[in-house]
């Protein structure tokens, strides 16, 4: 069926979702408010900075924090409206063990979010739900057009900013959930944004 346009289920609950087949296609969807939507494939710059990431993480948690790991593209069940939203982020750490049969990431503490052109009001839609879980201490939104990064942090009363803290080129990102001081420089080694 080229060119045919796929008829998607109506609105859906994260249980109908995960019973879901799929619609025949290799599209990715997570669910918003009961209405699935499709997520678009990562440029390569996206998924380099995603990539250097996900390796600069896991060889911290590896060495400092064994019983922490990150996943790519972990899906996520926010608090807010439960039954009807499914969230896949770029990455997650969780530092509860992996156990056969869960579709959703288990007590996440940090979120990651690569910011492209195509996703920024997907993205910035996401941060709320995220924060919605209580497990989560930081979220980190990774701009994938120029070296830059905003980063949340819940404070010890368990409530959220109302701005980013916003990491720059020069900078460090300083991700206490996880103890890692992470020179932004790195993140965006052999992308296109390094040698700018």
């Amino acid at each position: 069926m080229t060119g045919a346009q796929v008829k998607l289920p109506p609105l859906m609950t994260v249980a109908d979702f995960f019973e879901w087949p799929g619609d025949g296609t290799n599209a990715r969807y997570e669910l918003v408010d009961g209405v699935l939507r499709a997520m678009a494939p990562p440029n390569d710059t996206h998924g380099l900075i995603q990539s250097n990431l996900a390796i600069a993480i896991g060889l911290h948690l590896r060495e400092n924090r064994p019983g922490c790991r990150i996943n790519v593209t972990p899906g996520v069940q926010p608090r807010l409206r439960a039954d009807w939203n499914f969230r896949v982020p770029d990455l997650g750490v969780t530092c509860a063990p992996n156990a056969p049969g869960i579709l959703t990431m288990p007590d996440p503490v940090l979120l990651i979010e690569v910011l492209s052109p195509g996703n920024a009001n997907d993205t910035w839609d996401n941060v709320p739900h995220y924060a919605s879980l209580p497990s989560v201490v930081e979220i980190l939104i990774v701009h994938s057009t120029r070296m830059k990064a905003e980063l949340l942090r819940r404070n010890a009363n368990g409530e959220w900013p109302e701005n980013p803290e916003v990491v720059d080129a020069a900078g460090v990102l300083h991700l206490a959930s996880i103890g890692l001081d992470l020179p932004l420089a790195e993140v965006y080694v052999q992308s296109h944004l390094a040698r700018v």
